[in-house]
């Protein structure tokens, strides 16, 4: 929770559109939470907002708000799931929902049926929830559910089934990599061309915008196509307490960004999984299951459209050398390290990583000082460069 006047105001700003030029998320709102978490100054914070929404790093600015082509109602809610429509009538959908019900059952009521679509935006509608909740703001959470409607892309957790035995996320990222290295090329060969538009035009079911993102349109292609490791559900999901499955998916999705260190994809799976806990946290208990295996299937979606699974025994290898590793010393030994850090972070015109700082910060500090997360803090990532198919407008 977050209690600053400054934090408050810029968090309830509504001067712009959740996008811009076209699927670009607008992360402005995720760098004041990262930023306050991290102990920034509130004109720190103001700066970096105001700098943002002039130039983002991908060099345009933000946009006003969009006016709503549909409104939308209880009955008609669903129909527009990830059309890319009407993100202001969702928020006034959702903002009239929890005047009349409260914030507690708007979640319980309707993160749910949205859990399914979370990595639609590339994660960044469910990042821009789940941090919202951190924080304690009302309006970036009604924005946050509003854009998990607008961007929906399904990871069909109803394709799962109980098929893989392993003890541990780490176990089941083991054995699906080295399936992948056993038929790495023609798995390559696969995920490339589902990843490519077809001269036919955008497939049915994914949304135009999308094949102009490259990324976005692998993705839910990905999720669409699917593949029977990305539905083997692990038994430990059901097997362990929830607990125990949110430190081992934060160590996994850890290691997986180690084994690329500054990867802007793989970054992601840390930061909007730091999200999904928050957003679980907030549902009934028999939910987190659920949260779990929509996390994990849609991660390996994410990992299969990079069309490159890393290899098995770099994976084990950095699991073999980070496993038991901690940090002698305790916080006070390793204060200045994590000051320097973080002081990098706030100079850092590109916001994901203060949030990937703030996570592993966390996780350091609630796994009594393991070594693998203050690695990978300092793993800053840069901003990639657009496609060429960002010389066509919007497709909206």
């Amino acid at each position: 929770m977050i209690s600053s006047p400054v934090i408050e105001q810029l968090l309830d700003d509504r001067s712009y559109h959740i996008e811009f030029n076209g699927h670009l998320s607008n992360h402005s709102k995720h760098a004041v939470v990262a930023l306050a978490l991290l102990g920034a100054s509130p004109d720190r914070i103001k700066e970096y907002y105001d700098n943002y929404a002039k130039l983002t790093t991908y060099g345009y600015g933000l946009e006003p708000p969009r006016p709503s082509k549909y409104v939308i109602t209880e009955e008609n809610w669903k129909e527009f799931f990830g059309r890319r429509t009407s993100f202001s009538s969702y928020c006034e959908f959702f903002d009239r929902k929890e005047r009349e019900l409260g914030m507690d059952e708007v979640l319980r009521r309707y993160v749910p049926t949205l859990l399914p679509g979370w990595v639609g935006a590339f994660t960044h509608a469910t990042i821009h929830l789940g941090w919202a909740l951190e924080a304690g703001s009302r309006w970036m959470t009604i924005e946050g559910l509003a854009y998990m409607a607008f961007s929906y892309v399904s990871c069909h957790p109803e394709r799962t089934s109980s098929a893989d035995a392993g003890a541990s996320a780490v176990d089941s990222l083991l054995r699906i990599a080295g399936a992948w290295d056993n038929d790495r090329e023609q798995l390559r060969k696969w995920a490339q061309e589902l990843g490519t538009v077809p001269e036919s035009g955008v497939p049915e079911g994914i949304h135009p915008e999308l094949a102009r993102s490259g990324l976005q349109y692998r993705n839910a292609r990905m999720l669409a196509e699917g593949h029977p490791l990305i539905y083997d559900t692990p038994s430990w999901i059901a097997d362990q307490d929830v607990p125990t499955s949110w430190e081992q998916l934060y160590y996994t999705a850890t290691l997986l960004y180690l084994s690329r260190p500054g990867d802007f994809v793989l970054l992601h799976l840390i930061t909007s999984l730091h999200a999904m806990e928050q957003i679980a946290a907030r549902l009934p208990e028999d939910m987190h299951r659920y949260v779990i295996t929509c996390y994990w299937t849609a991660m390996l979606g994410v990992v299969f459209a990079l069309a490159d699974f890393p290899k098995r025994a770099k994976l084990a290898a950095l699991h073999s050398a980070f496993e038991d590793t901690a940090d002698a010393g305790g916080s006070e030994t390793w204060r200045p390290d994590w000051e320097l850090t973080v002081a990098r972070s706030f100079e850092e015109e590109e916001e994901h990583n203060p949030k990937l700082v703030h996570v592993m910060r966390r996780m350091w500090e609630r796994t009594g000082g393991r070594s693998i997360y203050r690695t990978a803090a300092a793993q800053f990532t840069a901003t990639p460069a657009l496609p060429p198919s960002f010389e066509q407008p919007p497709n909206e």
